[in-house]
């Protein structure tokens, strides 16, 4: 790759970087908030602590219920009109809704209402980041080298394990400056209202970056295709549909123990330390452990992601499946040592080995789709396992560690990864394909 194209190439990789942070920020400040603050802003407060926190994370999950719905929408608009618009979009419907979140009446204001209004906007923030991920993993991917392929593709991964730390961030930067007290009455609130000044920079970002040379190339060599597309191809979901049921569902069941194990890791995992019977830790605590593990996750992404390039996506993806399932069984144990140090340790293995599986996917389900469908099909894929997977993981933790034990959400990440496994036997390899078919 010429140096030219190379500089090219690496503005598209952190626009795409840049996008993908500020919109994981969002998501996931939510996710932060359904285990620390939700249950007491936003429902009575006379009910158990284990069935409000219950409350609070199922509508942690409805923003997944909304993500399949956006993959479908911005995929068809993405597949037709193109990857950088749909992006863009999807980028101002997060900040919009995140925004909103941080200026809601809480339900001591309201009642009732309160919560069914948080609903509405986690629903249009699931929109959102369904149709994100695709234009922001097809902006790398198919614009870079294709022995390069799986490390720029870490770029549009890397900006999950970006918003946790910058979500995590938020909240201890704001919390550290006040009061307990004014932190849970109105201090939460500034991080998600900070999220449109965020959005603001992305979008420039997004917009000066936009016409590198390398992606001007892509967009010509797709126009034509594009103009036959839209007499041949009226769908590109009903498309990718006919065309690759099997490879869709294979995708979403080979991003189950990614999506299991990453919000049990990012969120019920502080709800354990704050309410955990035989150990007790502080909220910042556990804030931290999750910040220090995913900045770790970060450099161990793009590695594998390399790696990848070199030994095939299937291999490196299955070694993080085997070892992600193995680890579950160690988390919580050394959670429960109360040992600031072993605590660290124990989510960043489980989020270096995640990095395993999640930094190659942005190649691999690439890979998967010929260009017509790709984003329909790639977001498909993806948001379906993040319905199954992601969607009620802390609901079902709580429920598992609540009635079983908390040995029994070890058994849930491990029965993920089996699943996981099970899923990448049934799919090809792809390492080096060919995007331009």
């Amino acid at each position: 790759m010429s140096q030219e194209k190379s500089k090219d190439m690496r503005k598209v990789a952190l626009t795409s970087l840049s996008g993908t942070s500020i919109e994981w920020y969002d998501f996931f400040l939510y996710g932060t908030a359904a285990a620390v603050i939700f249950p007491q802003a936003f429902f009575p407060q006379d009910l158990p602590t284990m069935v409000v926190l219950i409350a609070s994370f199922s509508t942690f999950a409805v923003g997944f219920l909304a993500r399949p719905l956006g993959g479908v929408i911005f995929g068809h608009f993405g597949d037709r009109v193109g990857r950088k618009k749909t992006l863009v979009v999807a980028l101002m419907m997060m900040g919009v809704a995140t925004t909103l979140i941080g200026f809601l009446p809480t339900y001591q204001s309201i009642g009732v209402l309160a919560p069914l209004m948080l609903v509405v906007l986690r629903f249009v923030q699931g929109l959102a980041i369904g149709g994100q991920w695709g234009g922001a993993m097809l902006l790398v991917t198919e614009n870079a080298p294709k022995d390069q392929r799986g490390w720029y593709g870490a770029y549009a991964q890397a900006g999950a394990p970006v918003g946790v730390i910058l979500a995590n961030l938020a909240f201890l930067g704001v919390s550290a400056g006040m009061s307990e007290a004014d932190f849970m009455d109105w201090g939460w609130r500034l991080p998600f209202i900070a999220s449109f000044v965020l959005i603001l920079i992305s979008m420039y970002v997004q917009l000066k970056l936009e016409d590198t040379p390398a992606f001007k190339a892509l967009a010509a060599h797709q126009a034509p295709k594009e103009a036959v597309q839209q007499t041949v191809v009226k769908s590109p979901v009903i498309e990718v549909l006919r065309r690759y049921p099997k490879r869709i569902v294979l995708a979403a069941g080979a991003f189950l123990s990614i999506q299991v194990t990453f919000y049990i890791l990012i969120a019920f995992v502080v709800a354990y330390g704050v309410n955990s019977p035989t150990v007790t830790l502080s909220r910042d605590m556990m804030l931290t452990a999750v910040l220090v593990a995913a900045a770790i996750m970060v450099p161990s992404q793009f590695y594998f992601s390399g790696l990848s390039d070199r030994l095939g996506r299937k291999t490196v993806y299955r070694w993080g499946a085997i070892l992600t399932g193995l680890w579950g069984f160690a988390l919580f144990p050394l959670i429960d040592t109360g040992q600031p140090v072993l605590i660290c340790f124990a989510v960043t293995m489980g989020l270096v080995f995640l990095g395993m599986q999640y930094g190659p996917q942005a190649a691999f389900f690439t890979e998967l789709f010929s260009t017509e469908v790709r984003y329909s099909g790639a977001s498909l894929g993806y948001q379906l396992g993040a319905i199954v997977g992601g969607a009620l993981a802390p609901t079902i933790a709580v429920l598992l560690w609540n009635n079983f034990g908390i040995f029994w959400v070890s058994v849930y990440i491990a029965l993920a990864a089996i699943l996981t496994l099970m899923s990448l036997s049934q799919l090809t390899e792809t390492q080096g394909s060919d995007l331009m078919t």
